[in-house]
């Protein structure tokens, strides 16, 4: 016997009561209930499932783990078995469910404005207790990103009402409404008056003022087209609350305002490249005076350094000592705790570098590679010592 889904009823139904009509093992020490009826909404169409809990008729309580349908019969995973004909209280977290009700409205508007003003479908959807993201099938601008932001806001604010009905066959026949997939049976269709007309199975707030507020938090390509992410309701009061916050610290460690801490990091990290330059210029000129006290008759020449040396310094040093050494020459760069980068280049004998590095690979767990010419890659060690010990000596 297929479930009666009340929270088609209406969203707003928290607490219900019904009779336990079959609980069988789950296979991982819960069970799957089947109640008669429930307003527990669960996992479909991109949407996480409800939760709360049943309570049975003996007083005990059984927290819902989770929620799914299989030919109309909703099933409710618990932890412990509640024997056929148990009479169950059951209550559902509405702060949860008011949640994603607020979200999935929202993406409704987003998805009809994209639609009608854009050409682009919503092709993906994804609305879990963290994140919502839609994804369409084309290439949305920044510009346009931002006008479909604004025009869910203004039909939030408009406090529209959200029509959810089962239209009969020849009423649908005459609509003209988004849908992901071909349907079957019984369709329920979201209309949001003059913003999107959509199959969906979903809870949905009754008014489009319950939304509050959208906010988009994050725009990619992917797969060809624009994956979007949202928030919306206390989720997007609670992030834009986090960002100010941050903005808001930045401001004070920089002593200025707000709409001018953009403006104070950039100045920043334009200070900090030039230095950066400095340093590499000047341990680039240490670097040479050191090179000038190395004994040009070695065989090999191995440098260890720290860990902050330009990387250009590196190989333009390592270049000039194998232009000057005919075996292997090397910097590491690190310290024991962190570890070592480093490079290495064949000199003026032309030995093959790549076998140097399958010896640091096998005995130092070593990870890179290259050329016969020149190698380079990371590693953990404690004691340098043995590593260039045993690199000299190759």
């Amino acid at each position: 016997m297929k479930t009666t889904e009340l929270y088609y009823e209406s969203a707003y139904i928290t607490e219900f009561d019904a009779t336990v009509l079959s609980c069988e093992a789950g296979g991982d020490g819960s069970f799957l209930v089947v109640l008669d009826r429930t307003a527990f909404f669960p996992e479909e169409g991109g949407q996480t499932c409800d939760r709360g809990v049943l309570t049975d008729d003996h007083g005990g309580t059984h927290r819902v783990l989770h929620v799914s349908i299989r030919d109309g019969i909703v099933s409710h995973r618990v932890g412990e078995a509640i024997s056929e004909g148990t009479q169950v209280h059951g209550e559902i977290d509405f702060g949860h469910r008011f949640s994603n009700m607020q979200q999935h409205t929202a993406e409704h508007i987003f998805s009809g404005i994209v639609h009608s003003r854009f050409g682009y479908e919503n092709v993906g959807f994804h609305l879990s207790d963290s994140e919502v993201t839609m994804d369409y099938s084309g290439q949305l601008t920044d510009e346009q990103i931002t006008e479909a932001e604004l025009a869910v806001n203004r039909a939030i604010w408009a406090d529209i009402e959200v029509r959810c009905t089962f239209p009969s066959r020849e009423e649908l026949a005459a609509m003209d409404y988004r849908s992901k997939k071909e349907l079957t049976g019984a369709i329920r269709i979201v209309e949001i008056p003059g913003y999107d007309t959509c199959a969906c199975c979903a809870p949905h707030v009754e008014r489009t003022g319950e939304i509050g507020l959208l906010k988009v938090i994050r725009a990619q390509n992917y797969k060809g087209g624009t994956r979007v992410s949202i928030l919306c309701g206390e989720r997007a009061f609670v992030y834009l609350s986090e960002e100010h916050g941050i903005v808001d610290g930045l401001a004070r460690g920089f002593s200025t305002s707000p709409a001018r801490v953009c403006a104070s990091v950039e100045r920043l990290q334009a200070q900090l490249e030039e230095r950066k330059g400095r340093v590499a210029d000047l341990q680039s000129r240490l670097l040479c005076y050191e090179l000038q006290e190395i004994d040009a008759d070695l065989r090999s020449v191995f440098l260890v350094k720290e860990a902050d040396l330009d990387q250009n310094t590196i190989r333009k040093t390592v270049n000039g000592l194998a232009a000057a050494h005919p075996g292997f020459c090397g910097i590491f760069a690190g310290d024991a705790k962190t570890g070592y980068h480093y490079i290495i280049a064949s000199g003026t004998e032309g030995g093959d570098a790549k076998n140097l590095q399958r010896i640091l690979s096998e005995e130092f767990g070593a990870k890179g590679g290259g050329s016969s010419q020149m190698i380079q890659g990371s590693f953990a060690c404690g004691d340098i010592r043995l590593v260039t010990e045993r690199c000299g000596a190759f």
